[in-house]
């Protein structure tokens, strides 16, 4: 497992991490002991970095991640959470300092911790990016002892270049994976520049890019990839990284002759967005230890050519660009 500096912040991490929303909610049935399972499984294979939020599973997720921390006892990943999204209605106007602190002081218990390794805004309106104050009070917070660091998760570019102009940024987290290439042009750049950390999320595509989706797979009623499809619950973005359903399908069949002997799909995707020197750590989910092993061994993969990145490219050029690249 390789690891990277995170940014500024002084924290080294895997260049996999372990994204926690699974164990939360929303991805179908998943018990707390499968999400054990897999968050124990990705610390035994070297993953230093876990990526939660208050929402996931309303606090599940952060329970979880505490109760394992706790009885591994040792060294500990660097946890990030997010804060933001229990507003309601969720709105500009109620990214306050005084309920950023409630959510923060809430995690804080959850996570049993006094003090949080990242806080990062869960993709907040527009709007809140254009307000200094919003970043004044996370400093204050942040000069309280109640975090250690701050970032933003975002779903669209504007809002990543817009947020590391605010010196106190110290990461932000965008969907980047071989379906939603834009990242990798200015942000990209700018974010290296300035020595900002990037976590890229949703980075198989909501599992599309495991290549075992097919046209006939069921989704429960509580999973996003049924519930979410046309947007209904939160940003389309976030499903299948906004590609309409059967286009993504056609697009991995012919993603699929390019993966290397002796790798998944999924691990291909993974290694794939990795060889992207801006990425700091990619964080993808799992629903059991399998996964999660799957998941962390990536790293390990040889590097992907230059003739197969190219030939990515083209399948997202012809068949993915027209509907997302220019929408985030």
């Amino acid at each position: 497992m390789r690891e990277h500096a995170f940014g500024k912040t002084g924290f080294t991490v895997s260049d996999v991490g372990f994204g926690a929303w699974q164990i939360g909610g929303s991805w179908g049935e998943v018990s707390e002991t499968d999400g054990r399972n897999a968050l124990n499984a990705a610390l035994d294979a070297g993953v230093t970095f876990v990526d939660t939020a208050d929402v996931y599973g309303d606090g599940r997720s952060e329970k979880i991640i505490a109760d394992v921390l706790k009885s591994r006892g040792g060294a500990r990943p660097m946890v990030a959470t997010k804060a933001g999204r229990r507003l309601d209605p969720h709105v500009a106007d109620g990214y306050t300092k005084a309920n950023l602190e409630a959510f923060i002081d809430r995690s804080r218990r959850n996570l049993a911790v006094d003090c949080l390794d990242l806080v990062q805004l869960h993709c907040p309106p527009t709007e809140v990016f254009y307000r200094p104050q919003v970043f004044a009070a996370l400093d204050e917070l942040k000069a309280a002892g109640k975090i250690a660091h701050y970032g933003v998760s975002v779903e669209k570019v504007e809002e990543a270049l817009k947020a590391i102009e605010y010196p106190g940024v110290e990461s932000v987290q965008i969907i980047f994976n071989m379906f939603r290439q834009r990242p990798a042009g200015l942000f990209f750049a700018e974010a290296k520049r300035r020595d900002v950390a990037v976590i890229a999320r949703v980075p198989l595509a909501s599992g599309l890019l495991s290549g075992k989706i097919t046209a006939a797979t069921h989704f429960a009623d509580d999973d996003h990839r049924k519930f979410n499809r046309q947007g209904e619950a939160f940003d389309v973005g976030e499903t299948f990284a906004g590609v309409p359903f059967e286009t993504g399908l056609q697009a991995v069949e012919d993603i699929r002759a390019l993966v290397p002997e002796g790798a998944s799909m999924a691990q291909f995707a993974l290694r794939w967005i990795l060889m992207h020197e801006a990425v700091t750590v990619v964080i993808p989910g799992a629903r059991n230890g399998e996964q999660a092993r799957g998941n962390a061994a990536a790293s390990d993969l040889p590097a992907v050519t230059g003739e197969v990145m190219l030939a990515a490219k083209e399948v997202y050029d012809r068949l993915i660009a027209p509907s997302v690249h220019q929408r985030w």
